[in-house]
């Protein structure tokens, strides 16, 4: 099973997960056909099946389109709202395409039909595979949009939490940095987290992905992850898990990126008056 990292519009991730052996493909939130399909034909595989983990645009928007080009394409998901739905799969349903299994897991929250995707091959020495869509971020979660922090906790702590520790993670966004930036400012003494912060900025300085990550690393900086750590529940001045959460995700949502410094330069040019006769043309 070969995973194909595909990052398209601002900071989304599409993936094409590959049978080797037969060269068949399933798409995992197909977003941009285009880009899709340079990576199909560049991988010489046959797509049959599209797994959407929810109908926001930015995840389905590719569906019906993909859809017409490829007649007989089977797209799967939990929500009505998904585009092109040919089978609505619920909690806990598998699904085969070859050798890949596939466990269907519902996260509701972030969207009322919000399902996750957890990937193996049966006697392969490889990894599963978990498609987090927005409910699981490398080093946060998504927002509560349609659900409640009752729900996300499940979704945590019960059904994602509980996978296999080497589970590699891959998720919908690419929205690393920041996650790990308000991470650093839940436990500003938790070393794991500074180090995925400094090994994410650099990925991000050479415009490369940080997805995947594993569950097991997860749980080392991940603060919606953490919430019985003594210091994360400092942070949120709550004790009970629900609350800790419901607090965190607050204070995330809330959670600023610290301003850029002006460039020096730029502030001399401005001192000195050289901006003038260019902003006087205006």
């Amino acid at each position: 099973m070969k995973v194909k990292v595909i990052s398209v519009l601002e900071d989304n991730y599409m993936y094409l997960v590959i049978e080797e052996s037969t060269r068949d493909a399933v798409a995992v939130d197909a977003a941009v056909p285009k880009r899709l399909l340079e990576i199909i034909r560049k991988e010489d595989v046959v797509l049959r099946a599209i797994l959407t983990t929810h109908h926001h645009w930015d995840h389905a928007r590719g569906n019906e389109e993909l859809a017409q080009l490829f007649p007989g394409l089977q797209v799967f998901g939990a929500d009505e709202r998904i585009g092109a739905l040919t089978h609505r799969v619920t909690h806990g349903q598998e699904l085969t395409f070859g050798a890949i299994r596939v466990r269907c897991l519902f996260t509701p929250c972030h969207t009322s039909g919000h399902m996750c995707y957890f990937m193996w091959e049966d006697d392969s020495p490889d990894a599963p595979a978990l498609f987090s869509g927005d409910t699981l971020f490398v080093g946060g979660c998504g927002q509560f949009f349609e659900g409640t922090a009752e729900q996300m906790l499940t979704n945590l702590t019960q059904i994602l939490g509980t996978l296999p520790q080497d589970t590699k993670v891959f998720c919908g966004h690419e929205c690393t940095v920041r996650n790990l930036k308000f991470a650093l400012k839940v436990e500003p003494e938790n070393e794991a987290v500074k180090e995925k912060l400094a090994w994410a900025r650099q990925r991000d300085d050479e415009d490369l992905p940080t997805v995947p990550s594993t569950l097991q690393e997860e749980f080392l900086y991940n603060p919606f992850l953490r919430l019985t750590e003594e210091a994360v529940q400092r942070f949120t001045g709550r004790t009970e898990p629900v609350e800790v959460l419901r607090t965190l995700r607050s204070q995330r949502d809330n959670f600023k990126k610290p301003k850029e410094r002006p460039n020096p330069q730029a502030m001399l040019a401005f001192d000195w008056g050289l901006f003038g006769p260019l902003l006087e043309k205006k």
